[in-house]
């Protein structure tokens, strides 16, 4: 590439306009501006140059370079200012290269330490201040938004150490948290808690708030001893308890539908309770839940029996004005998750008692074969669809479980919709026989556990 000089200005220094006149075509060409300073031009992708000004000096008897500036970004008499600066150390024994050098790494230690202190000052925020960065990042992920988890971190962990730094979390303090659960014979809780908690903390750390997690020595097998698999079925003589005393426990009537509709129709609770008017066709005897209030994110058809929608049309007497089955006091949303199973729990705590916003009823759903829960129904309406004949897989669809054999999943496409329909009418009709006032005449069918 050709080296240029200068053609018009004072001596060979190039003026302003001959530097901006200077054309793409000059791409990779060096011009000469005097005194030992080039410069480099270089193409821009709108058509016009930049030159990239650079100093030329022995050093040691070998030829090195100082970087002046680029034109048009910096001025040419600021470059030639660097030049001359630079011109000077090497006179007085400076390697003007070397100086640069040791600003850089002056400089990056600078930034280094203004690093390190901003992580400090991080890890001196509050567990208060980390749990709202960590729900703004991941809870809100959750169905819910996050809010059962804020619910259970604001009301057992922040009271114990949201004041505290992150950075002086210690084990102890974790135990502060469990320990209060854990004598209350929570370990459940407890359990649920730790988890939380550590998702929270290792948020901490994959940020580099903190080095260690303080919950990383807890195991949850300890805290709350190893989970055990629910298989608990209610036989038929329980779901005949359960007609004649669920009338005179005292539920919210709404929760009382719950029951029966989530024992006809094997859904989860949380998808009755998000339930929206606009998802039943009542009088097509469908009900649709969409993917966002199904748990592993698959929209599930159900095919309703006239038991499960005469539960529906005394639900609608009382909520039809709502646009949920199930709606909150304010009317804006759906009701608390957790409040059917609240409900329930609260009138199986026999021999305990009475607490003060709690209902005194505490042995008013107690059944023969001993607690149950709200997703017990629906492990029961399962047992009961193949008691009745019903095939375990078509079941399994009733139930929306995923198919766990991935060979199935890719070629097996009948979406057994009539076997379906068939085993929620069969459901229906033997509900409908249990929950009669008078079931003298009814043959019991024998139920057993299911894992």
């Amino acid at each position: 590439m050709a080296t240029r000089h200068a053609t018009t200005g004072k001596g060979s220094k190039w003026t302003v306009t001959e530097l901006k006149a200077i054309p793409a075509a000059w791409a990779g060409d060096t011009i000469s501006d005097g005194g030992g300073l080039f410069g480099e031009v270089r193409a821009r992708a709108d058509g016009s140059v930049s030159i990239r000004f650079k100093y030329a000096f022995r050093w040691q008897g070998k030829l090195a370079w100082h970087q002046c500036g680029t034109f048009p970004d910096t001025g040419i008499a600021d470059i030639r200012a660097e030049r001359d600066r630079a011109r000077q150390k090497v006179a007085d024994g400076i390697n003007p290269a070397d100086e640069k050098k040791a600003a850089k790494i002056e400089a990056n230690a600078k930034n280094e330490a203004i690093i390190a202190e901003a992580k400090r000052q991080a890890a001196r925020r509050s567990v208060s201040h980390l749990f709202e960065s960590w729900a703004k990042v991941e809870l809100i992920q959750h169905k819910d938004g996050g809010k059962e988890a804020r619910r259970m971190i604001a009301l057992h962990v922040l009271p114990v150490i949201g004041e505290l730094a992150v950075a002086d979390v210690r084990k102890s303090h974790i135990a502060e948290v469990l320990d209060p659960m854990l004598s209350r014979g929570t370990p459940r809780m407890a359990k649920v808690i730790l988890g939380k908690m550590r998702q929270m903390f290792r948020f901490a750390v994959e940020r580099d708030l903190i080095e260690a997690d303080p919950t990383a020595t807890f195991k949850k097998s300890k805290v709350g001893g190893k989970d055990v698999e629910r298989d608990r079925v209610l036989s038929e003589e329980e779901i005949r308890e359960l007609a004649q005393k669920a009338p005179q426990a005292a539920l919210a009537y709404s929760t009382e539908t719950a029951i029966w509709v989530q024992l006809s129709t094997c859904c989860r609770i949380g998808e009755l309770l998000a339930a929206r008017w606009d998802h039943l066709d009542l009088k097509g005897g469908t009900w649709n839940i969409p993917a966002e209030n199904s748990k592993n994110g698959k929209p599930h058809t159900i095919y309703l029996s006239e038991f499960a929608v005469v539960q529906f049309e005394k639900l609608k007497t009382l909520n039809g004005n709502s646009a949920w089955c199930y709606p909150n006091r304010d009317d804006d949303g759906p009701v608390d998750s957790k409040s059917v199973t609240r409900q329930v729990g609260d009138r199986q705590r026999d021999g305990r008692i009475a607490l003060s916003k709690r209902s005194p009823h505490t042995a008013a759903l107690m059944l023969k074969g001993g607690r149950w829960t709200p997703h017990d129904l629906r492990r029961t309406g399962a047992t009961l669809m193949t008691i009745l004949g019903v095939l375990p897989e078509v079941a399994e669809r009733c139930l929306n479980h995923v198919e766990e054999n991935r060979i199935k999943r890719v070629y097996q496409r009948h979406t057994y919709t009539n076997e379906m329909r068939e085993a929620w009418r069969l459901l229906g009709e033997r509900l409908e026989l249990l929950t009669r006032a008078d079931t003298s005449n009814v043959a019991t069918l024998h139920t057993k556990n299911r894992a």
